[in-house]
């Protein structure tokens, strides 16, 4: 039988597994709340961060007596190294402002810390809500702690797998710099270019998305704490919004500062919905050289088949032999996800009636699934399908010889209308453009020759 102890909350009293380190108020959220899943670990983390960096500040401060705060700090960094995975069981759906989210961490830090004290026979004691949450309220540490989280993955996880597979591309563009192919435009025949300037728009798709990441990630830079319940700072000293901020900027090495309006940073989460934006035009990135990726390698026979990918399972239970672009479906899916995960964002972000946007939860979960999904899927894309790009040259050549967009080229020097008549003919006469111009004796033999060739069209040594 599972054995219990007694605490207690403003509630009354609670029966909570003996063999745990939470509190009365992680209890009655656990027993209540049996929806979804767990609270990202990256939040326990960025709480952790904070509960640390907030007994440091309240101990400077004269505050927070220094023997109590040395155990918070040594139960914050125990947690913040992963030591104690199974006190957080508290899910996503919960209380809109991540109050108990807040306490769950208030709990377990004092009961961590009070266990350190016992052993060093001290008999002061640290109180959850007096001592570990000291100067603060959930309604500004948990803004605090998803933009300290959000900031987190970004650089733990995202920006590396960006950089990745741009350098894959950009390897991928030098070395097909002159590899003609046609365009296409509208689904239809174009004009030609290479395959490495293809290549090169995919790219800057990446450079240009983790810059405008960045541009979002600045916003995320500024903390709520200090803030407490309303944003007037009730309980809290002046000046702990920037002294905590600082603390927090020195922990993690990045520059975190104190939001300058607390009543903003408390209500408003259009910051959270204008990067989550950037991770989403990403995601639409992604969506599009994937498509075009796995559609250019269609075939092997019955389609484009311009290029070849992996192989890298077999792609039919019943058709022996066939292999589908399944990293690209893969990429693509989570690029569906990350769309879903911005209406999600945007609604929520709308939600802040009053004071307070009591949507914080499923904000914080929104945006780090995105990141670490995109980051997730550009590695394994990068290392499982671009890596392992081929050209089929000869393909490419045989369908920029039948395009008959490369009448383009004669239009400056016969006109738009007679180029246009020579495309229909030969179209209608399934011939070549060459016959078709030919025949209807708008250029000579000479002429066209100087004038249709597909690679001066591509201007790739311009």
């Amino acid at each position: 039988m599972m054995e219990y102890r007694i605490e207690h909350d403003s509630l009354g009293e609670v029966r909570v597994p003996a063999d745990h380190m939470w509190g009365a108020q992680t209890q009655r959220s656990f027993e209540n709340f049996k929806i979804g899943r767990k609270m990202p670990e990256e939040i326990i983390h960025a709480f952790a961060v904070l509960k640390k960096c907030a007994a440091k500040v309240n101990e400077e401060n004269g505050d927070l007596d220094p023997e109590k705060g040395a155990a918070i700090r040594e139960a914050c960094d125990e947690i913040m190294a992963g030591k104690w995975p199974d006190e957080f069981p508290l899910v996503v759906y919960q209380t809109g402002s991540g109050t108990q989210s807040n306490m769950n961490m208030n709990e377990v830090v004092a009961h961590i810390a009070n266990l350190k004290l016992a052993e060093a026979k001290s008999e002061k004691r640290v109180h959850p809500n007096d001592d570990v949450n000291m100067s603060q309220s959930s309604n500004d540490t948990f803004p605090t702690a998803m933009h300290i989280a959000a900031v987190g993955v970004l650089h733990k996880y995202l920006y590396g797998s960006i950089d990745e597979l741009t350098a894959t591309f950009t390897a991928k563009s030098e070395e097909y710099m002159h590899t003609v192919k046609i365009g296409r435009t509208h689904v239809q025949d174009a004009v030609p270019l290479t395959f490495g300037q293809e290549v090169s728009g995919w790219t800057q798709m990446l450079i240009q998305s983790k810059k405008m990441i960045q541009d979002g990630e600045k916003y995320l830079h500024e903390l709520a704490i200090g803030g407490t319940a309303v944003g007037t700072g009730l309980n809290s000293p002046n000046g702990f919004g920037e002294q905590v901020s600082r603390a927090i900027a020195e922990e993690t090495g990045i520059p975190f500062t104190s939001a300058p309006n607390k009543f903003y940073a408390l209500t408003a989460r259009d910051d959270i919905v204008f990067t989550h934006g950037a991770l989403d035009a990403l995601a639409g990135d992604c969506m599009k050289f994937a498509d075009d990726l796995r559609l250019l390698a269609g075939g092997p026979r019955a389609g484009l088949g311009e290029l070849t990918i992996p192989a890298n399972e077999p792609g039919s239970s019943i058709m022996p032999g066939k292999v589908n672009p399944t990293q690209c479906e893969a990429l693509t899916m989570v690029a569906c996800r990350v769309h879903g995960n911005q209406a999600a964002v945007s609604m929520a972000s709308s939600q802040g009636r009053f004071e307070l946007n009591v949507y914080a939860p499923i904000l914080a979960d929104s945006f780090i699934e995105s990141v670490k999904l995109l980051s997730e899927a550009i590695h394994s894309f990068d290392i499982h399908c671009a890596q392992g790009i081929q050209v089929n040259e000869d393909r490419m050549e045989e369908l920029v010889e039948k395009s008959l967009m490369l009448v383009t080229a004669l239009s400056p020097h016969i006109g738009y209308e007679k180029s246009a008549k020579i495309a229909k003919k030969a179209f209608a006469d399934n011939s070549s453009l060459k016959e078709a111009a030919l025949d209807l004796g708008y250029v000579t033999e000479e002429e066209y020759d100087r004038w249709v060739d597909a690679k001066e069209m591509t201007n790739v040594d311009r």
